[in-house]
């Protein structure tokens, strides 16, 4: 089967390029497979799409009708409609959309945060994966959001954010909980996962002036992908990204 490449280079945002560089690591693993790939949460598809140019099938799982409807044309306009198929219900029913053992790929991106029972959806993740199979976590840093927070002004919901159990600033807030790095690796371990690779996404590109951003955009992209994998920076970032794999027997 011919393949496109995935996206790479300037062409990518930096808002993205970290979880795509670790991605494309995976896939050029199964260089000469089409893989099963389930992207939970997936929306309209900004991940789910290229993943099918590249010739890899996937199911995309989201609770919106409108964004399903979304990826549908997009899949078309895209000319991979029959490699993506929609699949409308939220995180917490994964378990119940996704057979056992069918995937080779499983993206859970900016999920954990809103659902009811995160501990439940890794579960259900991880048992959604092939022996040997990989998934991509994306959620929400706490350390981020408190600092936000403080340097707008805000110190009463910085300090919430601090000290809230489940990093969050109060009933008004639009996610129910935030990691760190420990607590987001503690959650995937107890799924039975192997955290392989931890990155910050979004360590610099959320703080740049625009003027800078867009002055030289290849200078920001490598400075982000060089600050992603080290801490402190990484677990400064907006999102942290886990990379983790179900052990083969």
């Amino acid at each position: 089967m011919e393949r496109t490449h995935i996206p790479s280079g300037p062409t990518v945002s930096p808002r993205t390029a970290v979880v795509w560089s670790v991605l494309r690591q995976e896939l050029d693993r199964h260089r000469d497979r089409t893989l099963t790939v389930v992207d939970v949460g997936g929306g309209t598809g900004g991940f789910a799409v290229p993943l099918a140019e590249a010739g890899h099938q996937v199911t995309v799982v989201d609770a919106s009708p409108d964004a399903l409807a979304a990826l549908t044309r997009r899949a078309a306009e895209a000319g991979v409609a029959e490699r993506i198929r929609a699949v409308q219900g939220d995180g917490d029913a994964l378990g119940d959309l996704i057979a056992p053992a069918s995937a080779d790929l499983v993206l859970c991106h900016a999920v954990l945060e809103v659902v009811d029972d995160p501990a439940r959806v890794v579960e259900s993740l991880a048992a959604a994966l092939r022996p040997g199979g990989a998934a991509s976590v994306l959620v929400a840093g706490r350390a981020a959001a408190v600092l936000a927070r403080a340097v707008n002004g805000h110190l009463d919901l910085a300090a919430a954010l601090l000290t809230d159990p489940q990093g969050t600033a109060g009933t008004r807030d639009t996610l129910r909980r935030r990691y760190d790095a420990a607590s987001a690796v503690a959650l995937l371990v107890a799924a039975g996962l192997q955290v392989e690779q931890t990155h910050g996404v979004r360590v610099l590109a959320d703080l740049l002036p625009a003027a800078v951003a867009e002055g030289d955009p290849q200078a920001v992209l490598d400075l982000e992908l060089a600050a992603a994998a080290h801490p402190p920076y990484r677990d400064l970032a907006t999102q942290l990204h886990l990379f983790a794999r179900r052990p083969a027997p």
